[in-house]
């Protein structure tokens, strides 16, 4: 039964799956802050985490980041890169969240869209669940990368 369970959750079907999740997760995101710069600046900044004068470089730089990223792990190019770069960026969100929960401000996530429900604790447990799966896909991920296909084998003489 155990080694049963165990093959089921390291099987590289799973890491697919969660690899497309992910990455079309990332692609969605990214899409409405990067046609809305400002007011994915908004949200940055009612945070009250970041300087003044990085907010609009985060807001303009941050929706390129996982859609870039996104992508390239939705078609398998350099997954474990993107997978520690999404990892990482998820990891910044849940802190900013917890500590913006633990102060007590009333804001929406920014995550999708700027009018959004007002973060809450749910917030922290889906954003852990995500890197939950991130680590999942970076572990066990073996399934379907785009970048074997080009990848030039030299032959021994």
């Amino acid at each position: 039964m155990f080694s049963t369970l165990t093959r089921l959750f390291t099987h590289p079907w799973l890491a697919f799956a969660f690899r497309l999740y992910i990455g079309g997760l990332f692609i969605y995101a990214s899409v409405y802050k990067i046609n809305y710069p400002a007011e994915f600046a908004g949200s940055i900044a009612s945070y009250e985490l970041v300087p003044y004068w990085a907010v609009g470089i985060m807001a303009v730089i941050m929706p390129w980041l996982e859609l870039l990223c996104g992508v390239t792990l939705v078609a398998g190019i350099r997954p474990k890169a993107s997978t520690l770069v999404l990892g990482g960026l998820l990891v910044m969100f849940t802190l900013a969240v917890v500590i913006t929960l633990l102060r007590g401000v009333p804001i929406g996530c920014g995550c999708f869209h700027t009018i959004e429900d007002p973060i809450s604790w749910r917030t922290v447990v889906r954003d852990l669940i995500w890197l939950g799966m991130t680590a999942h896909i970076y572990f066990f991920d073996r399934a379907f990368h785009l970048e074997y296909l080009f990848l030039v084998k030299v032959k021994e003489l």
